[in-house]
């Protein structure tokens, strides 16, 4: 819940996860903010292929507990009636022995002023705030976590022609973060999204079920001590669903918001 391009945000929580509970953050409070050419989030986009500006802060306590907010700009072809998602995240944590850690945690996705029924044509009210639970195990490099909704999971539910409530979709993720030559780094991401609900009546494709894995691939540079440069690709699968998917601010305007995309992004850490 990082930028928030699933990748990049990957590895801010890997590093986040595998820190020894026990020791203290050198220093407690931090933040970041970022440019990029697309907000790309669990392989699909949230800004209609747009640019979007990021930023967050978090504080991390000796004990294993950390809080914080992050936002970033999206569009109101996806959620209409937002400007921004604002996220909150809370969650506690520890190491084990020297290469194990663990953390669980809620990660709530604020929508402001949006909701369905500020889409053309109008739909019943409904709002796309969605909270998951959510548990990480890492070993050294290479860390496993699971999401659970505990609410509608971003408003999929009755009011946009689905069969009943999306609440205990869930997604799995597995990422790892390497170390290349030189500075570089690389971190290399694997997800699956499974609903607990479906359409009622099939998409043009025949498609009823909006499950989908993504994968993806990012390089890292660092330009100085705070401010880094990246670049990576992401592609999702269940292309039946998410190729044509309709604006809900007009249904004539369509994109392919999974399938294979690339984004760059600079990123600064303070």
């Amino acid at each position: 819940m990082r930028g928030r391009s699933i990748l990049v945000a990957t590895m801010a929580l890997f590093a986040a996860a595998t820190a020894h509970a026990g020791d203290a953050p050198a220093n407690p409070v931090t933040g970041n903010l970022a440019i990029t050419s697309d907000y790309v989030f669990r392989g699909l986009t949230q800004t209609w292929g747009r640019p979007a500006l990021q930023g967050g802060a978090s504080y991390s306590a000796a004990n294993g507990f950390t809080a914080g907010f992050w936002a970033s700009g999206i569009s109101e072809r996806s959620y209409p009636g937002a400007a921004m998602e604002l996220d909150l995240f809370t969650s506690y944590g520890s190491s084990v022995g020297r290469d194990w850690s663990w953390r669980a945690g809620l990660y709530g996705c604020v929508y402001p002023r949006g909701n369905l029924d500020h889409a053309n044509p109008r739909l019943p009210s409904r709002s796309f705030d969605t909270l998951e639970a959510n548990v990480t195990v890492s070993w050294r490099w290479l860390t496993l976590k699971y999401n659970r909704a505990l609410t509608d999971y971003f408003a999929a539910d009755v009011e946009e022609g689905y069969r009943g409530d999306s609440r205990g979709t869930g997604y799995l993720q597995l990422d790892a973060v390497l170390a290349l030559g030189g500075a570089w780094s690389l971190a290399l991401h694997a997800g699956h999204t499974h609903y607990t609900t479906a359409l009622t009546m099939p998409l043009a494709d025949g498609a009823r079920n909006p499950g989908y894995s993504d994968f993806g691939a990012t390089l890292a540079y660092p330009l100085n001590p705070h401010w880094s440069l990246s670049g990576g690709v992401t592609y999702a699968t269940n292309a039946a669903f998410y190729r044509r998917t309709a604006s809900l601010l007009n249904p004539g305007d369509v994109l392919d918001v999974g399938g294979t995309r690339g984004f760059f992004m600079l990123q600064g850490g303070f």
